[in-house]
């Protein structure tokens, strides 16, 4: 659970720093750590002994649980290193040795490092609404209006989710992503902002900027490195379903949505938020 306890925090920057083990990272190597993490202004490392230096660090921002769970993810993420999946699970498994008393438990979801929390049977990862979600909405765009309106669509899902209304939660996590990137991609993107969309059928045409439809934006995003890979596989997924809005797809489908479907569906938008946070940073607009 979050803040993490203070005796975690110690374990954690000890596996980070790896002292005299294989994976052992210099003073440098952790400030390109953190700056990959997407931490707001990272910290220069000052020369110090470096788990105690790391170990201030997070005890500094115990309380921006958003930037501790990018750093923990982006240690077991495999492009943080060099022979990939092979050291990034090695770290993934000490990582859920230190997490496992706080119950958290970091998964793997379609490749991307996901930090969950462990469900009662302390088998299965959960994964729930992002948290700080609209602090972190508020960093990355600039409309308070459209803040405001993803951060309703979100408390309309959760109320679908916890009714057993699974069909229309789902629905509401694709039109939360759509929205989310939509924004985004319109505020923060240069020719997105003074163009709009090119039309997918005439690809040096532009269209307004509401045309653009949740595979575009995607497709987009990742185009941009904004989204990496395994984010933007999971979150056309998440498309497919939000496509059941159509009563003639789930006819024709006849999906029989739980609860487990509507949790899977909310770990691509932990990938995606932690992604867009680590390429973008915060918004200088307001």
């Amino acid at each position: 659970m979050f803040p993490l306890d203070s005796r975690t925090v110690d374990r954690l920057a000890e596996v980070i720093v790896d002292m005299g083990g294989p994976y052992e990272r210099k003073g440098y190597q952790l400030e390109e750590l953190l700056r990959g993490a997407g931490w707001t202004e990272p910290p220069e490392y000052d020369g110090s002994p470096r788990i105690p230096w790391l170990r201030e660090q997070l005890t500094e921002r115990r309380d921006d649980r958003p930037a501790i769970e990018r750093l923990i993810c982006r240690v077991c993420d495999p492009i943080e290193y060099d022979d990939g999946p092979s050291t990034a699970d090695e770290f993934r498994v000490v990582i859920n040795e230190k997490l496992a008393a706080e119950g958290l438990v970091v998964t793997l979801v379609a490749g991307r490092p996901v930090l969950g929390e462990l469900a009662a049977d302390g088998e299965k990862p959960r994964y729930t609404v992002p948290p700080d979600l609209r602090k972190r909405l508020d960093a990355l765009i600039n409309d308070t209006g459209a803040v405001e309106m993803l951060s309703r669509r979100v408390e309309e899902t959760q109320v679908c989710e916890v009714g057993g209304a699974y069909t229309m939660a789902i629905i509401g996590i694709g039109s939360f992503v759509e929205g989310l990137l939509l924004t985004v991609l319109t505020e923060r993107d240069a020719e997105i902002k003074a163009n709009g969309f090119a039309d997918s059928e005439q690809r040096n045409q532009r269209g307004r900027h509401d045309r653009a439809t949740l595979q575009q934006l995607i497709d987009i995003a990742h185009a941009k490195d904004w989204i990496q890979l395994d984010a933007k596989a999971f979150a056309h997924n998440v498309r497919d379903f939000r496509n059941f809005i159509h009563p003639r797809k789930e006819m024709t489908e006849q999906p029989r949505f739980d609860a487990d479907s509507v949790m899977l569906c909310w770990a691509p938008v932990h990938a995606i938020l932690n992604d867009l946070e680590q390429k973008l940073g915060p918004t200088g607009g307001r």
